[in-house]
């Protein structure tokens, strides 16, 4: 059964930083170009950042400078460090990858607020 397990989340003020994880399992993900997207309440899921199996990376305007995407093969997991983060950024965050049968895991949520 391939699955993405999403952790890290929780509540942070403003300004602060949070790192998350995607575990996977079913699959190896060195083959596959890795994203996390994220979804706020009442906006559609967006592409955050993505990083490629050659890790080069790539990041949505809005948390370019301040997120960064890595990859550790190793250990079949992907992160998503977050710093200087903002309320605008609160929302529930998921990762994914162009698997085959991969559904969206139950992602992390992340809220920022004083």
């Amino acid at each position: 059964q391939v699955q993405l397990v999403e952790s890290g989340g929780g509540l942070v003020q403003p300004g602060g930083s949070l790192r998350l994880s995607c575990a996977a399992s079913g699959f190896t993900i060195s083959i596959y170009p890795m994203s996390w997207y994220r979804q706020a309440p009442g906006k559609e899921r967006e592409l955050v950042a993505r990083v490629s199996t050659v890790h080069s990376t790539m990041y949505a305007d809005s948390v370019k400078g301040r997120f960064t995407i890595s990859r550790d093969n190793a250990k079949n997991t992907v992160y998503l460090q977050m710093n200087i983060l903002k309320p605008e950024d609160t929302a529930v965050y998921y990762c994914n990858a162009p698997v085959p049968s991969l559904s969206w895991g139950q992602g992390t949520q992340v809220t920022v607020s004083s």
